[in-house]
Parts: C-alpha cells; structure tokens; sequence
C-alpha cells in the first residue's frame, strides 16, 4: 500500500504524520500542500472519502483563516465556494491529508491513523 500525503514540511503535526506511517512500513508520496495544493475538484472527492464535514477541513488556527475572519464567512458561502477557497490556498488546508486513493484522512490522531492506515496495509 502506498499513501499519498499532502504536507507541508514546516508542520510538526506532518512529520509526526509521516515519520508515524513510515515507521509501520508504509510506503508515502509526499506532495507539499501549500505549492501543490488540490484542486476543489480533488479536494471534493477527498471531503467525501474521509465522510467529514467540508468545514473540519479548515485549518481554523492558521494565520490566514483568521485574518481572513472565515469564521463568520464560511456559513454564508456554498460548499462550491469553500472548496474553490481550500484549492486557491494551502495554507487554509488542516493538514496533514492521507489519501489511498479510496480513504481520506485530514490532521494526525495515532488513534486514527492506527484505525484508518496501519490496519488498511495489513490486509
């Protein structure tokens, strides 16, 4: 099984991520997530993958969520909207986002990645 990961190298949450996952022997693609964001094509199918709601999909403590006060915006904008936003910055993205293509996971919980990632490689 091989993960595709959009990170961003400065993120200490992400190299837990990825030293986490290549400690269980499993193989990842890193793609950095502010250069290369998704596009809102692709973070749709992604939002769907991981079934939650489009709005845990905001990195609401980043700098640029709060000067943009998204907080009070997002509620009147449509998911088309919010996605074109996640895709024109990557800094907006929680991250980090684990994909296999199948399953989506967004930010880093052991627990989760223990659910989600190591169990997925053993079968």
């Amino acid at each position: 099984m091989k993960l595709t990961i959009y990170e961003y190298s400065k993120c200490s949450t992400c190299r837990k991520a990825v030293k986490w996952l290549q400690a269980q022997g499993i193989e990842t693609e890193l793609i950095p997530l502010i250069e290369q964001p998704p596009t809102a094509a692709e973070l749709k199918k992604l939002v769907e993958m991981s079934g939650l709601e489009l709005k845990k999909w905001f990195n609401t403590s980043g700098e640029v969520y709060k000067s943009m006060q998204l907080k009070d915006k997002l509620p009147q904008m449509s998911e088309d909207e919010q996605l074109e936003l996640l895709s024109s910055n990557g800094k907006l993205i929680k991250r980090p986002i684990v994909t296999d293509g199948k399953r989506a996971t967004v930010g880093f919980r052991e627990e989760m990645f223990e659910n989600t990632w190591t169990i997925a490689s053993k079968h």
